[in-house]
Order: structure tokens, then sequence, then C-alpha cells
């Protein structure tokens, strides 16, 4: 896992001192996704940063890399894992390629050399790659199918900047910071649309994409979509098929040169992800180790969460090695903490404590492991949100979610603006164009009964908008602490078949994720095997309320930037509660506000909201 960036200029030399030092720049933004090492390849036309975490390796396997051909040299930046990358390595050595390493990045960079733009295809995995082919002048961005890998880039008038992340792009004086309403739209939403930014003319490369530059311009397209296909398998059929699946993936995401571990929260997804990374450990003499977030004074009084006693039953039912990692409510509100979210994140939305939370677990992991295994993707996936079987939000002629949101409206950042900037914004309008335009991409079947399509164009919503942003959030506060996150329910192979599953199927005996706990469900103890959903722990302690209502009060004493964006009179009232009495919708409105004010004093953004 790495990150990142460059600057292709068809004008300008880039190996003059002032444009080099401005590549250095946009490389340093990407330290902590690559703390191991860095490099930098500078020639007239390109300059490419590279910020390294070593995990497949780690001796040979730095970046930028490169091969020279008669025609010129090709130079590879690769962020990601390429899983069973060994057998797409000899394959290239059938057709006569000769390595250097054993990493996986060799593999795509000679894969480039065989198939051109085309190796994409070939490529199982998470990964955002780069290739500068010095022998035509032509830069080649690409993405994984999912979208797991992020990967942005911006046009310049003789070029392009990119990067993992925007605040590389940033970083170079042609980056523009320029933020106006489509962006913020696009920030407030929860309905971004597929490769849209915060950030004025830039872009993400969208999942399962390539973007194209050279001398004639830019050009995009998608190599992957996730596509409508008939299921023929039985029931019996489709459970061995899923479970094989399963256990091939897990067993390819735990091929690692560094400590790897499991994050388990005692849920079904999570328990299986263990379970099963259990199983492939063991037959490589090996043991897992799994982690857990509890926080101080919940529960049985010793920092456990309602899922403690189910993590550590699922531990030792398959022998992990586990931990639980204990949170202070205080720590999780210590605006550094809020700094550092909102700093990887390069937005000020969050999710509040529950983001700061993650990070001071991931940060806890990292610690002890450079990999974990994450059940990100499931309930997407298997369909285990309350509005698959609930028929009233199925109904909702929306993006599924957003009913839940109107229900918690006091928690969103953007009922919490000046009015005259949430009328200009207009987001039920954005979020009806854009779920418009969502709904049109589904494909659907002849003789599909109306309930039917129903389930898959929420199917596809989940998998192509929500869970684009779970995953994004993952890797952002991950890779803040140079922890790589693996998710295997995101496999590409995985998600085409269960996608095409019919709902009757996945629902067979009425429980939530039925096929998941049908295929797999044997691992696990009986209590977790039953157990219903609950939703990520949040915070729900009163000396945590009373600190964010005092930040919330000094923005208003030092009369902060902020307030000229956001309902200062809401807050006012606000901050005057008591904490014991403060709604959890009312205290992450507060949250929401904290993390405007932080986001705009990191990044100085030239705001254009008219």
């Amino acid at each position: 896992m790495c990150g990142i960036t460059g600057w292709v200029s068809f004008e300008r030399d880039l190996g003059e001192p002032g444009h080099r030092a401005d590549a250095e720049a946009m490389t340093a933004t990407m330290a902590c996704r690559g703390p191991d090492a860095e490099g930098l390849h500078v020639e007239r036309h390109a300059a490419l940063g590279h910020r390294r975490l070593a995990v497949i390796d780690v001796e040979g396997g730095a970046q930028p890399m490169s091969v020279r051909t008669d025609d010129g040299e090709v130079v590879l930046l690769h962020s990601g894992e390429i899983y069973g990358f060994e057998d797409l390595r000899a394959e290239l050595v059938r057709r006569g390629h000769r390595f250097r390493t054993r990493s996986d990045t060799e593999v795509v960079l000679h894969g480039y050399l065989e198939w051109g733009e085309a190796v994409a295809e070939h490529l199982d995995g998470m990964f955002a790659s780069a290739i500068w082919d010095g022998r035509v002048e032509r830069l080649v961005l690409v993405r994984d199918r999912l979208g797991i890998k992020p990967l942005y880039y911006a046009e310049t008038p003789d070029g392009v900047l990119f990067g993992s992340e925007s605040k590389a792009l940033l970083a170079n004086p042609l980056g523009d910071r320029t933020v106006d309403l489509d962006g913020m739209r696009s920030m407030l939403s929860l309905a971004v649309p597929p490769g849209a930014s915060l950030w004025r003319g830039m872009r993400e490369v969208l999942p399962g994409g390539l973007v194209v530059v050279d001398r004639d311009g830019l050009r995009e397209h998608r190599y992957w979509t996730l596509a409508t296909r008939p299921h023929t398998d039985d029931l019996p059929t489709t459970l061995e098929t899923v479970r094989g699946l399963l256990e091939d993936v897990v067993a390819h995401q735990t091929v690692s040169d560094v400590p790897r571990c499991t994050l388990l929260s005692g849920g079904l997804d999570s328990s299986v992800l263990t379970a099963l990374a259990a199983k492939a450990l063991a037959a490589r003499g090996e043991q897992v180790r799994s982690f857990a977030v509890d926080f101080v004074g919940e529960g049985d009084g010793e920092g456990a969460t309602p899922d403690s006693p189910f993590a550590t039953e699922v531990a030792e039912h398959v022998g992990t090695r586990h931990e639980r990692i204990v949170l202070d409510h205080l720590a999780m509100a210590d605006p550094s903490v809020r700094r550092a979210v909102i700093a990887s994140r390069d937005s000020p939305v969050t999710w509040g404590d529950i983001d700061s939370s993650m990070y001071l677990l991931f940060k806890a992991i990292r610690e002890h492991s450079t990999v974990a295994l994450s059940g990100e993707g499931a309930d997407e996936l298997f369909g285990g949100y309350e509005w698959f079987t609930h028929p009233e939000r199925r109904a909702h002629d929306s993006f599924p979610w957003m009913e839940v949101l109107v229900r918690r409206s006091q928690a969103q950042l953007s009922s919490r603006l000046s009015g005259d900037l949430r009328a200009a914004l207009d987001l039920p309008a954005f979020v009806d164009a854009q779920y418009a335009s969502a709904v049109a991409e589904v494909g659907h079947l002849d003789g599909e009964s109306e309930e039917e399509r129903r389930y898959r164009v929420m199917s596809y919503l989940a998998v192509t908008r929500i869970e684009r942003s779970l995953l994004e959030r993952k890797d952002r506060l991950s890779m803040a602490v140079g922890l790589e996150v693996r998710v295997p329910f995101c496999d590409h192979r995985l998600v085409e078949y269960v996608y095409n599953v019919p709902w009757a199927m996945k629902s067979y005996d009425g429980h939530e994720k039925s096929l998941l706990r049908g295929a797999a469900g044997d691992l696990l103890p009986a209590s977790v095997r039953e157990r219903r959903k609950l939703p990520y722990p949040a915070n729900p302690d009163h000396d945590y309320t009373r600190a964010l209502l005092q930040q919330g009060a000094d923005l208003l004493a030092e009369g902060h930037p902020v307030l000229e964006l956001v309902d200062d009179g809401w807050l006012r009232d606000v901050v005057r509660r008591d904490p014991a009495e403060t709604p959890l919708g009312v205290r992450a409105g507060v949250e929401r506000v904290l993390g405007l004010g932080v986001w705009l004093d990191l990044y100085q953004p030239r705001l254009v909201l008219d």
C-alpha cells in the first residue's frame, strides 16, 4: 500500500529546480500513506512521486519502478495489492518476460509492456496505478473495479496533476483550491456523482476506469462496470459457490510479508472473515491476530461494548490471538484527533466520533500489524441494511439511505448551514437528479418482477454509491496511520456473482444476509451466527458531549470564519444545553460544524458559493 502522485507537463521542463521542488512537495503530502520509503522520478515532461508502505517484497519492491526498452523508458507508480499475482507473473514468464523482484508492482509493469492499457483487465485486487510511457509520452491512470483505492486528477493547460489524495494536487501551484456550489453539493449530499470531487476542476478516476493523457489531450473510459446477468444456479450450488469464492479470496488476501490481522466486531461479517482467515493461516502454520474496539467505562465496566462478548466468543471458537483496543472518550474529543481525521479525509464531512474512534483504533492496531482484513462491503452486497427489508424505505423514491438521514437531520451539516446557503445549494433537487442518473445505469432482465427490479436497484445503489463513500473513509483513516486495510467482500468476482443472485435466494430463510450466513455460518458459534446486525458503536459519554459543546462555544467566542457558513443562532442555543440532555443527533450536528471549522483552517479554500 502506498501513496502516488505526479505531474505531466508537455510545455515545461519539469527537471528545472523549481518544478522538481513542486513535485517533491506533492510527494511529501503522501508520507502517511507510505512511511517506509520515498522515490521520485523526474524527466523533462513527467515528475512521478511515490511513498511506500512495504508489504510484499520489502527489499525489492522500491518505486518508481521502470523498464528500459529499445524505444524508451516505461515508469510505474503503484498503490495497493494485486492478489494472486504469482499466477500472472508465471504467465508473463511464459511469454518471455524476466523479473528482478518478487513484487506485485513489477508484475503490473510487465503486464503493461505485454498488454498495454488492457493490463487492467488482468489484475485482481485493490489498486491505483500510474504509468508514464516514455516511448510515446503518454500517461495512463488506472483504478480497481470497485474503487477501493483512490486516485484523483486535474487537467492543467498543458497536462495533468494526479495523486492518491487531493492534498497532493493542491500542493502544486497549479492546484485549484476553489470550492463552488457543485463541490459543496457533492460533499454534503451523500449522493456524490461518480468521479466528482469537492475541488473545482478535480476529478476521481472512475472505479473500473482508465484515464489516458498525451499531447492530444485527456481521454477516459471504463474497463469494468457492474453488469446484470441471469443467475441460473440453484440454492445449494449458490451457497457452495459463495463459500468457495470467500475461501479463495481470503486465502489470497492473507498473503503478506509483514504482520497482518483482522478487525473483529463479533458481527456476522467480521466473524466470517476472521474464521476464514484463521483457517487459511492455520494451513500455513500461522495464527491470526484479531482486534476489537471498546470504550472506557462501557458495558461491563471494563470498556466492553455490546459487541465484546461475541467478538471474544468468535476469537476463542476459531483460535485467534485476540486483543481489545480500549479507547478513552475524551481522547476522541481531542481537537488534535479531529484535525488528523479532517486532514486524512481532505473534507469537513466526517462521521464525528465514529471517525475519531476508527482513526484511534487503526493507530493502535498499527503498533502490532501492517495489514488488516475488514468486513466492509458485506452489508451492501448481501443486503444487510434495514431498507432492504423495510417496505416503506424500500419504496422510497430516492437513495434508500436518504429517508434514514432525513429522520436524523440534526446530524447533517447541510441542515446546520445558513438559510441563504441552503437555498443556493438546493440539495433536494441535486439528490433527485443524481438518483435518476444512478437508476438509469441499472440493467434489468426480461421478465423480472417489479419487486425484483426494485431489489436490484437498491443493491446497485448500495454497491456503486454508499459503499464507495465507506471505502473512501476506511482507506483514508487507515492510511493516515500507515495501516493497509483489505476488504475481501469487495473482490470483484464475489461482487459480480452475488449481485446477480435473486433477492428471494439472498433472503431464503427470512433473515438478513441469509446467503452469507448459509454459506459460511457453520464456521461460527451459534450465538454469532444468529445475531442481528448492529452498527459501529457510537460514543454515548456525557464528558465527550461536554467537551464538544465547549469547543462549539469557543468557536462563537473567537468569531471563527465558519460562522459565516452555519446557522450561528442554532449553535448558540445548542452550546447552552446540558450534556446529559443533548440528543446524539444534535451532538453530531456540533461535530459537523467543528469539522467544517477545522477544514477551513487547514485548507484555506476559496469559496465561490453564488
